[in-house]
């Protein structure tokens, strides 16, 4: 089961709403939504917890790149919506030279030759081929500006929205909306 809602940053304080997350499939789709509530192109983080397993914050500001926190990269590897942060966590920069590496053929075979290796690498469990850690993953530093320190995100286990809105004074709005 999870829970997701968007907090907005407005002249007057935060306003939150709950958030369905059927239509999402990409983190461009959370993107477009958390935008789509922005308010002179403030900040707004979208959060997702998934019965106190692990939980994400999406921070997008106007036009800029989101950016992302995941509590347990290995834990949110295995729900859907988990998965959409950790592929653009730890899927790679495609503008990355070192990423090109992976396409060119430096193992000693001929072009056109199979590596017997080919197979194994398709039925990795992740999409982008990297082994997911446990633990935190993404920017520790995503709500330092706003009131929550980096020690205190990463010691947030259980209940960790609500103790995430109350350092963001929007304890009360995030709480009508839950």
């Amino acid at each position: 089961m999870y829970f997701a809602a968007l907090l907005a940053r407005t002249e007057d304080g935060w306003q939150a709403s709950d958030t369905e997350l059927d239509d999402v499939e990409t983190l461009s789709d959370l993107t477009d939504l958390a935008r789509e509530v922005s308010v002179d192109e403030d900040t707004v983080l979208v959060f997702i917890e998934q019965e106190d397993a692990w939980f994400g914050i999406v921070r997008v500001e106007g036009e800029e790149d989101p950016r992302i926190y995941v509590s347990d990269a290995a834990a949110a590897a295995r729900s859907s919506y988990g998965e959409i942060l950790i592929d653009e966590l730890i899927g790679g920069d495609d503008d990355d030279p070192a990423d090109d590496l992976d396409t060119l053929d430096l193992d000693g075979t001929e072009d056109g030759e199979p590596d017997e290796n080919d197979e194994e690498d398709e039925e990795s469990p992740v999409a982008s081929g990297e082994i997911v850690p446990a633990g935190p993953a993404g920017d520790q530093e995503i709500l330092v500006d706003l009131g929550l320190s980096e020690g205190d995100l990463l010691a947030l286990e259980t209940d960790a929205m609500a103790e995430i809105a109350e350092a963001l004074g929007a304890a009360e709005v995030l709480e009508t909306v839950r």
